[in-house]
């Protein structure tokens, strides 16, 4: 069933326009520089108004559909990743992207959106049955075949964000807390012991790098300190766009990508960043806001879902752009250059929007 644009959430929705903006704006200053980022911005100018069209027509399919084809959907980026693993491209020690036609395609941004949708019916099923063990298990199990295909690629970014969401999801439920903290054990036990026997030796030297930046300055410690000194040299206002010395000079790495915010406090500030901290707050609480309202059991975990996804992408990248965080290959969400998480990000906002307008609202 289609809904009336009128009933749409107008003011996430500016929100989102913003941060996208905002985006566009950051790209077009770094395409200023010769030999940097050329064509960058042309290209994400394509993504963006993909993006919105994604958008638009998702919010007008039943959210519903989408739910009855969730284990399908889930099944199919099941395999991408698979296939990944044998046709993908190796980029930076991880073979994570499909290439062809000079286009770049990240199947785990998608297969993201596609583990919230498949959990979230799994959930509504099953929401009363989470004291039970057999239940937690089968859960996890849907959590695992993600989990153990991405570890291979390797992306530990992407692992985080989808235990996180998949633990938020999961607290909703009647789950007992006993059954949480045994999960939590057995989570930080494989945790410890991923450093003996799975994390590779530039894994290892960004969480130390990450406990001690200076061990290493000029090699895993090398991004770290150039985030923070752009991020401290913006002080209050910035230092203009096209300005920054540590972006515009190519001091500070993946500038368009991972460290796109690093970029926006040096030209335009505390108070720009601020203002993009801002956003994403205001919409993170829009949508936990209005998953409280939802009747629906599955309209409700789609929404935490994705609002949980949300949340976990902007704390790992804010944080690694800060230097409070590990620097991983999270991309900041519609921000970051790139098409993947862009129209992952849409369509999953758009599959949330149709739910937050047809869902009955409480009283």
């Amino acid at each position: 069933m289609k809904v009336q644009w009128r009933s749409l959430d107008w003011s996430l929705l500016g929100a989102v326009g913003i941060l996208i903006l905002v985006s566009g704006v950051m790209l077009f200053s770094l395409n200023q520089l010769v030999g940097g980022g050329a064509g960058r911005f042309e290209k994400q100018l394509g993504f963006i108004l993909a993006g919105i069209v994604v958008l638009c027509v998702a919010s007008q399919f039943n959210y519903r559909k989408f739910l009855q084809y969730a284990y399908l959907n889930y099944l199919g980026w099941f395999v991408m990743l698979v296939l990944l693993l044998f046709f993908g491209t190796t980029i930076r020690g991880t073979t994570g992207w499909f290439q062809f036609a000079g286009m770049s395609v990240q199947p785990v941004e998608f297969a993201k959106l596609a583990f919230i949708l498949a959990a979230a019916r799994f959930l509504a099923d099953r929401s009363f049955e989470m004291e039970r063990w057999k239940t937690v298990v089968r859960y996890g199990g849907l959590l695992l075949g993600y989990v153990a295909l991405i570890l291979l690629q390797p992306d530990l970014g992407s692992v985080v964000v989808l235990v996180g969401t998949a633990t938020v999801m999961g607290l909703i439920t009647t789950i007992r807390p006993r059954q949480l903290l045994l999960l939590g054990t057995i989570a930080v036990t494989l945790g410890a012991l991923s450093w003996f026997f799975y994390l590779g030796d530039y894994q290892k030297n960004r969480l130390l790098t990450f406990i001690d930046p200076q061990r290493d300055p000029l090699r895993s410690g090398y991004n770290v300190t150039q985030s923070v000194i752009s991020v401290g040299s913006g002080q209050w206002f910035g230092r203009g766009l096209g300005l920054g010395p540590q972006s515009q000079l190519q001091f500070l790495p993946e500038r368009e990508t991972d460290f796109i915010f690093a970029v926006i406090a040096e030209e335009l500030g505390f108070i720009g960043a601020g203002v993009v901290i801002v956003l994403f707050a205001f919409i993170i609480w829009r949508l936990w806001r209005s998953s409280r309202h939802l009747t629906d059991d599955s309209a409700r975990y789609l929404v935490v879902g994705y609002c949980s996804l949300l949340f976990g992408q902007v704390l790992i990248n804010i944080g690694m752009n800060l230097g409070i965080m590990p620097v991983t290959g999270i991309p900041l969400p519609f921000i970051s250059a790139g098409g993947s998480s862009l129209l992952a990000m849409m369509l999953g906002l758009g599959i949330v929007l149709n739910a937050t307008s047809q869902s009955v609202r409480k009283s």
